[in-house]
């Protein structure tokens, strides 16, 4: 699971989440920025970050862990 979270005076606004696959606000301007974040180009980034370093990276801490 990768989870990205942006905090503002310890207080977390928006954080996107791989397993609901976008960004959610926990606060009104954290609403609105995820909307718009959720459109923009800023989700497919995430979302190729998943792929790139998570899902690549996976076998190696799965087995590590073990």
């Amino acid at each position: 699971e990768y989870i990205d979270s942006y905090y503002f005076n310890q207080v977390e606004h928006i954080r996107f989440n791989s397993t609901v696959g976008k960004y959610v606000g926990y606060t009104e301007h954290g609403l609105k920025n995820a909307e718009a974040w959720n459109k923009g180009s800023e989700l497919a980034q995430e979302l190729g970050e998943l792929e790139r370093y998570c899902k690549y990276n996976a076998a190696n801490h799965y087995s590590a862990v073990l």
